[in-house]
């Protein structure tokens, strides 16, 4: 079977509502969180990607059952201390960093070695940024290099911990939380701001944490051992899903689109703010907040005079997953964008700056870089006839999709390696855009 796609046509006007699949970063949390819970948890709108499936499959390694049922998942979970294996065992994360990350922490008091290993790509990056800590409340970690594979065998003697985060690492911050639950006395976290999903799954399950936001970074006090029940979530839509459609509409003509049951946190909506600061028609309606999370539906309509951005390095953490869109929306705004300090964006599934410059030159669209500091030379005017091929992008799911949204907006023939890569995160994109009107072949 072809693992390509063919585009040949722009998108032609449409008008729709539609829903994405559920939020990648909370459903793995939910999966790692109701594992630990004691009694059954049940989990509504969990994304069925690959990254999700390979967090329930790591579960049930560690002696966790759950089923699938009509519309939703039930996870029994035995408490913080609930994991039981008899032997040695190798989880495989797939491609997916959250999960390798995060389930480090909920290892520190493992009774044996449990050895992580990851896809070619999730191999390639760091995990320093979570073993170091960890090893800080003592579990006993091995790994020849900064990445995959790594080994973990936990402790009977925890001791909370002081940490610095000052990547702006939500993965980094939410492997010492779980590990914190485990721990006795108070892990004190200060952090460079992120993603704050497992802050506002705590404070819902009334985990003891107190979460000051400062200016600059986040305080985070987490008392453990702290065990809690079972629980029920319904997972909202990704917002990380919604950009490429948000961008779709944005750069089509006379189009309009209305994203339904939104997460809209306000540590994910940096793509949101960006856009409107480049004269984008982008509006929030029906919001309203389920168990500490921001819901809402976004409104998007086409935009003809889009304009240029200096865009802010404190909105990174807030767009990370977004910039490759974000960038497509400079390709075609007046003037020059200019955007700062995106080193984390090479720390992705692939070097994603690299990825993403590389294909701006294929396209034609002019760009100038220094060190992690790139300008964007936008021209309204883009239109593109030529034929366009991308390929070897390491199996990028994030590249794939943005590089269907160029060719379904700036024209040309296009052929699109790697669709299966879209499983990783959002296995139904292909058929929302033909629910939209595309012609994929």
């Amino acid at each position: 079977m072809r693992n390509h796609i063919k585009i040949n046509n722009s998108i032609k006007p449409f008008n729709k509502q539609i829903e994405v699949s559920g939020d990648k970063s909370i459903s793995i949390r939910c999966v790692l969180i109701a594992s630990q819970a004691i009694g059954k948890s049940r989990i509504y709108n969990l994304l069925e990607s690959e990254d999700v499936i390979s967090a329930l499959n790591s579960i049930k390694k560690l002696g966790i059952k759950y089923k699938k049922k009509k519309n939703y998942y039930e996870i029994y979970g035995y408490g913080i201390n609930g994991y039981k294996t008899n032997k040695n065992i190798t989880i495989n994360a797939g491609n997916s960093g959250t999960l390798a990350r995060l389930i480090l922490g909920l290892l520190i008091n493992s009774k044996k070695k449990v050895k992580i290993i990851g896809d070619k790509s999730l191999s390639k990056r760091d995990f320093s940024r979570v073993t170091e800590p960890l090893k800080l409340f003592g579990a006993n970690i091995i790994s020849n290099k900064k990445s995959l594979p790594v080994e973990i065998v936990g402790s009977d003697f925890l001791r909370p911990i002081k940490y610095i985060e000052k990547l702006g690492s939500a993965q980094c911050k939410s492997s010492i939380m779980l590990g914190a639950i485990k721990t006795p006395g108070t892990t004190i976290i200060k952090a460079k701001k992120s993603r704050n999903h497992t802050e506002l799954i705590y404070q819902f399950l009334k985990i003891p944490i107190k979460f000051i936001k400062k200016k600059q970074y986040d305080l985070i006090e987490v008392t453990g051992p702290s065990n809690f029940s079972g629980f029920n979530y319904i997972v909202p839509g990704d917002i990380s899903s919604a950009a490429f459609f948000i961008v779709l509409t944005l750069l089509s003509k006379n189009s309009k689109i209305i994203l339904r049951n939104i997460n809209v946190n306000s540590s994910r909506i940096g793509i949101i703010k960006i856009l409107n600061r480049m004269n984008a028609n982008i509006f929030l309606k029906n919001k309203r907040i389920y168990n500490g999370e921001n819901i809402g539906d976004i409104i998007v309509r086409s935009r003809n005079n889009l304009t240029s951005i200096n865009s802010p390095k404190n909105l990174n953490s807030s767009a990370i997953d977004e910039f490759l869109v974000i960038f497509l929306v400079a390709a075609k705004a007046k003037g020059i964008s200019k955007f700062r300090d995106l080193s984390e964006l090479n720390k992705k599934e692939s070097p994603r700056l690299e990825i993403a410059l590389k294909f701006l030159s294929q396209i034609g669209v002019k760009y100038s870089r220094k060190s992690d500091n790139i300008k964007i030379y936008g021209n309204p005017n883009l239109k593109l006839d030529g034929e366009y091929f991308i390929k070897n992008f390491r199996k990028d799911h994030r590249v794939f999709m943005m590089s269907c949204i160029a060719a379904l907006t700036f024209g040309g023939k296009w052929k699109i390696d790697d669709k299966d890569s879209i499983n990783t995160s959002f296995p139904i994109f292909l058929k929302l855009l033909k629910k939209l009107g595309a012609k994929i072949n």
